[in-house]
């Protein structure tokens, strides 16, 4: 099976799938966790069974600084607290990639480790930048790990208008783990995730 039939479609189809996520009415979303750094939403997904969350913080560093430690490559490796190993599988231009990456096991390993390979993509959104993947079946999966699929999913970061040395970093997440797994733990994993996601990224942007 080839990798990746059409790059460039993929990729704009992802781009106007995570837009429409931007663009959904507060009204449907539910509250699922709040800290100083985060708040988490959620709604039922229509990808599959589970949830599509929304998060969204104020960080205080510029766009494009803030944008490269999320996307693949040496930054997110070293500060990701849930990812444990990732590797570029073919890059097909600068802002697009198709990445395999590791991550740890969660709450006491219910969750164990998983395995993903994902399409990636950076590109301009309106005043800010927009990072957003997609998961793709592909490739023998590594032992010891069970192959997780990120419907499409993504990060908007937009200068604030007032200061443009903070951004506005909003993210919409569709992770489907797979396994036998409780829905109760799959859910307080991802609200818990995506919170210390912001805590983690905020201090290694101090450093």
């Amino acid at each position: 099976m080839e990798i990746l039939p059409d790059a460039a479609s993929l990729a704009t189809k992802l781009k106007n799938t995570l837009i429409q996520y931007y663009n959904i009415e507060d009204s449907e979303w539910r509250p699922a966790k709040k800290t100083k750094d985060a708040t988490v939403w959620r709604k039922p997904s229509k990808e599959f069974s589970g949830y599509l969350y929304k998060t969204q913080g104020v960080v205080e560093d510029v766009t494009n600084r803030i944008v490269d430690h999320i996307r693949p490559g040496s930054y997110r490796l070293h500060w990701d607290s849930l990812m444990t190993t990732m590797d570029i599988v073919e890059e097909f231009e600068e802002n697009c990639c198709v990445m395999r990456y590791t991550t740890a096991g969660q709450l006491w390993n219910i969750i164990a480790p998983r395995e993903f390979i994902d399409l990636s993509y950076t590109t301009q959104y309106e005043e800010g930048l927009l990072s957003c993947g997609l998961s793709l079946e592909f490739g023998e999966v590594r032992p010891n790990f069970v192959r997780g699929f990120n419907h499409p999913c993504g990060w908007f970061c937009v200068p604030l208008k007032d200061n443009p040395d903070q951004s506005l970093l909003t993210g919409f997440i569709q992770t489907e783990l797979r396994g036998m797994l409780p829905q109760s733990a799959v859910d307080t994993a991802m609200a818990s995730s995506l919170a210390n996601f912001y805590s983690d990224l905020k201090k290694a942007l101090k450093t």
